[in-house]
């Protein structure tokens, strides 16, 4: 157990200005967890971790040379894209599959496990990004990789990819016009779910802070092996580095958020 990572660390150039991050790259366990009591096949699932996003994260930090954030454990352990407060931190159920490690669970366990796992991603992601802002003086351009389902309960997504947001459009205009420059490519705005979720990942490092963001959604069947990995590494790299060339997004610029006014310490 203590020799478990919360989060993996890619190192890159911090002189370059951004960061890359995976939320749910990875679906690992503790070994004390004993697969939650699923079968072993419901960790080749998307209810375990978001499918090619780890080989999509590490192949556009080595091509682009810019550090990024991998979590280490998998969703169905705790969910490092949702705040501490929300109720599907830990879920009883994912996508029709009872999770008996998650239910019933005691207050200590629900407080072990955003101690254990939850926190130190998120202070990795922190560390990561300050690390950037004092290398470069500047704000750094944050970009989130996630992965969605090709269908969701019988009905076919049509988007490729897409970009979700808050309401800090900087760095989001910008990366949809670059994806569908490509007429072959169908990029959603805001599909298959809405990007403003309270106390998320872009949220408390990006919204709270005033740092230019994106969270980008690729279809699972597009990234599930290392030749679909490559080919939209290869199509993103350039756009990346293309957006980290903008001066405006590596300003401090704070943009009310739709989910309600921020808690002020």
């Amino acid at each position: 157990m203590n020799d478990f990572k919360s989060y993996e660390i890619i190192s890159g150039n911090r002189d370059k200005g951004m960061v890359i991050l995976g939320d749910h790259a990875m679906r690992h366990l503790p070994e004390r967890y004993e697969r939650l009591g699923l079968p072993e096949t419901a960790f080749s699932r998307h209810i375990a971790y978001d499918i090619g996003i780890e080989g999509l994260c590490r192949e556009l930090s080595a091509r682009l040379g810019v550090p990024a954030v991998l979590g280490g454990f998998s969703r169905l352990l705790i969910d490092p894209n949702r705040g501490e407060d929300d109720p599907t931190l830990i879920m009883k159920i994912s996508d029709g599959a009872i999770i008996p490690g998650n239910h019933p669970i005691t207050d200590e366990e629900w407080n072990y496990r955003i101690e254990a796992f939850h926190r130190p991603y998120h202070r990795a992601v922190d560390e990561t990004i300050k690390s950037v802002a004092d290398a470069t003086g500047k704000a750094p351009l944050v970009l989130s990789l996630h992965s969605f389902t090709p269908a969701w309960k019988g009905v076919p997504r049509p988007w490729h990819a897409s970009v979700l947001w808050d309401s800090d459009e900087r760095a989001v205009l910008p990366l949809l016009a670059k994806l569908r420059a490509d007429p072959k490519f169908l990029i959603g705005d805001n599909e298959p779910y809405d990007g403003a979720l309270r106390n998320d990942t872009m949220y408390r490092h990006c919204m709270v802070k005033g740092i230019a963001h994106a969270l980008l959604e690729v279809r699972q069947d597009l990234i599930g092996d290392e030749a679909g990995i490559s080919e939209w590494a290869e199509r993103l790299a350039p756009i990346f580095s293309a957006m980290n060339d903008d001066p405006a997004l590596h300003e401090y610029k704070r943009y009310p958020s739709r989910t309600g006014p921020y808690d002020e310490a």
